[in-house]
């Protein structure tokens, strides 16, 4: 065929490697976040697994990738404030290398009504959910740019364009997070750093244990996070999509 160019072919089978490439995924001591952090060590990345306060469930990721062959270390970090973010991201370089792929999973859902939402619950949803994000994108970009290659995927949510069941606050986090990719994608997009957002609705973690609405889902159940660290994956082995949303809702979309 005119045109055609077999090597695109060949790499849409080829298995991805990521082994010259070190990942920081925040929050990833349980659920979503350590669904990533396996996946990636499995592709061969040196996996930086932040946490605030988990450290038992953080160093059990880095056990199961170290047990693998896989390099990895776990970082205390609450990301929401720079300085910490400063000092993790440091503390990563030396041990594991410069970082050139970030996954922003970090967040809060605080469960609130209208009527009872307070200022405090407000500021403190944006400052983990969204600022937490810009933050790091901030301190890695600097490593990101020396390579002329970077990877950075926001873990957003199906509430940043529906109404959701934990409140505008939450809403209003998602949707900022989902225009922090677009804009950071339009302005990096010709220095190899590519951004996009992967968006999961119910998907089965200690966030959404308990929920009994599975009769809204069109496929009949909650999503998995492997499913999640699957599109994930995904995002960071496609070099021509950027300032994209993939959203993942067992076909709530379609209704």
């Amino acid at each position: 065929m005119p045109g055609h160019d077999e090597r695109a072919g060949q790499s849409m089978t080829a298995k991805q490697d990521l082994s010259a490439h070190v990942a920081l995924v925040t929050g990833g001591s349980r659920g979503i976040g350590a669904a990533i952090a396996l996946a990636l060590a499995e592709l061969g990345a040196a996996v930086a697994v932040n946490y605030r306060e988990r450290v038992d469930d953080a160093e059990a990721v880095v056990a199961r990738i170290k047990s693998g062959g896989g390099r990895a270390m776990s970082v205390a970090a609450d990301v929401s404030q720079a300085a910490a973010v400063t000092a993790m991201v440091e503390q990563v370089a030396k041990t594991l290398g410069p970082i050139d792929i970030l996954v922003n999973n970090a967040g809060i859902a605080i469960p609130r009504g209208v009527d009872d939402l307070t200022e405090s619950d407000f500021d403190r949803t944006i400052l983990v959910n969204l600022k937490s994000a810009f933050l790091c994108t901030r301190a890695v970009l600097p490593s990101m740019r020396a390579r002329q290659w970077g990877r950075i995927v926001n873990i957003s949510s199906g509430a940043a364009r529906g109404a959701g069941g934990i409140g505008p606050h939450y809403n209003a986090s998602k949707a900022g997070m989902e225009g922090l990719t677009r804009g950071y994608a339009a302005r990096l997009v010709k220095e190899g750093i590519t951004v996009n957002a992967v968006a999961p609705s119910l998907i089965e973690t200690d966030m959404m244990r308990g929920r009994t609405d599975l009769a809204r889902i069109p496929l009949g159940r909650m999503g998995q996070a492997d499913e999640v660290a699957q599109a994930v994956a995904m995002v960071l082995g496609n070099s021509y999509m950027t300032g994209q949303t993939i959203a993942l809702s067992g076909g709530m979309a379609f209704i």
